[in-house]
């Protein structure tokens, strides 16, 4: 996926690393019949069987939301996640010849749900997109009213959130590494692509801990309402999420643990 327009230099690489993971969650998944050539589409949803999803072999896809051209697709992405969904409209169109190699649905998320390491490339792809795309909308706004959401930087020794504050987003570093600390004592670490403040999201409490970066930081910021949606709009990625953060937790128990036997030593 690429935006149209003006877009900040550090998500390039974040494009980039999005482009790859289809093809990685697909490896080792046989396609469900016979390339689809297509020479041009006013609107590709209506030329798709529900049942399938496509990774797009070569050619261009325009998506145009709320009939505003937005972003675009070419080889590599994944086409047809959004059906079920509603709003915001958005129709996908070309003017060239498109080549879409399709996969069984109901396959693809079999294959995905069989592997934690797979689980965990979705989320990044999912919530990936929607950073962006929320990015990309935010710039079309007047500056004084574009919402705090996108992608933030962060010097080194400069706290992202604090402990206390009221979690109004979820969070993965881009660039960088930063450090959680919880009343003054370090806890562990944050690391890059690791998702974080989500657990008070879930649980409507206050932000558990301090996270401050270690060395300079790019965040992507996704608001909670749009994590949330994208969380109960399959349970399943955050069955998975909510299994990485319990693990995460475990290890920062154990690490709390160790500092408090070396203390009463």
């Amino acid at each position: 996926m690429y935006l149209l327009g003006e877009q900040p230099a550090y998500a390039d690489q974040l494009i980039s690393r999005l482009q790859s993971i289809p093809c990685q969650l697909l490896e080792g998944l046989q396609q469900s019949g016979e390339t689809l050539r297509l020479e041009r589409t006013e609107d590709l949803a209506r030329q798709l069987p529900s049942n399938q999803l496509f990774i797009i072999e070569s050619g261009l896809l325009h998506a145009v939301v709320d009939e505003r051209p937005l972003f675009y697709l070419q080889e590599g992405d994944l086409v047809g996640l959004r059906q079920g969904i509603e709003l915001p409209s958005c129709r996908y169109s070309s003017e060239e010849p498109i080549s879409l190699i399709p996969y069984l649905r109901s396959e693809v998320f079999q294959h995905i749900y069989a592997s934690e390491q797979r689980q965990e490339q979705f989320i990044h792809y999912l919530v990936g997109h929607t950073a962006l795309l929320s990015d990309a909308l935010a710039r079309l706004r007047q500056p004084e009213i574009r919402p705090a959401t996108g992608f933030q930087h962060f010097a080194a020794g400069e706290p992202l959130i604090h402990q206390g504050d009221e979690a109004d987003h979820v969070f993965i570093i881009i660039e960088g590494h930063a450090e959680a600390w919880v009343d003054g004592q370090k806890v562990g670490d944050v690391q890059k692509d690791e998702i974080f403040g989500a657990m008070a999201v879930f649980t409507r409490e206050k932000r558990s801990a301090t996270v401050i970066a270690s060395e300079p930081c790019t965040v992507m910021v996704i608001p909670k309402d749009q994590f949330l949606s994208l969380m109960q709009s399959n349970p399943r990625i955050a069955h998975s999420l909510i299994e990485s953060m319990a693990r995460r937790i475990d290890l920062l128990n154990k690490e709390v643990t160790q500092l408090r036997m070396a203390d009463e030593h």
